[in-house]
């Protein structure tokens, strides 16, 4: 499906982004991985798929662009870029500061931007190039708290509509957006999350594979023919109407 594919994974520390590197492991592809910082689940992760990493602050372009041209002395191109890094705090409109509104849309739009800025160039040399954002569910559906997190991920669904029209044909761009999914984040939700949760179509949250698989198949050539499309995976929460 992925076989000998360069997929680059940002924010694939943990959760979602690091199941789609374990699974673009599995279908063949050769998975870099992306933290933050050098931490220690970076480290394991990169030792357990043997496979290189990077880490720098997304929201950073300087950083971001020493550290894909490091990665690029090793691998020498990128077929795939998947953007997963990302914040989510909690806080009510009112609650939300300026200061707020800044670090989330500079790690989740611009973290987002700084990759493909990076990136394209090189996928524009090679006449070939994937890339797969991740929105979220609340890019789509009028939910309370976190409305700097959801104002970021509507403009991530955007984005990704721009970038597939201004770089076809030779590359793709979509975006999943995950509903209610099982990472460590979901370790802090309270009962009102859970009850929410449940109200999906299917009843249940989601699985970190369940989304990785609809990022690889929109990262693959089996979706030769879709781009700037957003795919809701969510277990049909966003149209349950609960």
């Amino acid at each position: 499906m992925l076989k000998d594919k360069i997929i680059l994974i940002t924010g694939s520390s943990s959760g979602i982004g690091a199941q789609t590197a374990r699974l673009a492991k599995e279908y063949g592809a050769i998975p870099v991985l992306h933290g933050r910082t050098e931490s220690e689940e970076l480290k394991n992760l990169a030792k357990e798929l043997s496979c290189e990493y990077i880490f720098c602050d997304a929201s950073e372009k300087i950083e971001v662009d020493k550290a894909v041209a490091d990665i690029l002395v090793k691998v020498k191109k990128i077929d795939i870029l998947v953007n997963s890094a990302g914040i989510a705090p909690r806080a009510t409109f009112l609650e939300t500061t300026d200061e707020l509104w800044l670090e989330v849309f500079k790690v989740n739009v611009l973290g987002t931007s700084h990759f493909c800025q990076a990136i394209i160039p090189l996928m524009q040399e090679n006449k070939y190039g994937r890339i797969v954002n991740i929105a979220s569910i609340r890019a789509n559906v009028n939910t309370t708290g976190r409305s700097a997190y959801s104002a970021s991920k509507a403009s991530i669904v955007n984005l990704t509509s721009v970038l597939a029209k201004e770089f076809a044909p030779n590359i793709s761009v979509n975006a999943v957006s995950p509903g209610y999914t099982e990472t460590p984040i979901s370790k802090n939700w309270d009962s009102e999350v859970w009850k929410q949760v449940n109200t999906s179509l299917l009843g249940r949250i989601g699985q970190p594979k369940e989304i990785a698989e609809a990022i690889l198949f929109l990262a693959s050539d089996k979706a030769s023919f879709i781009t700037g499309q957003t795919i809701i995976v969510d277990g049909g929460y966003s149209i349950s109407n609960k």
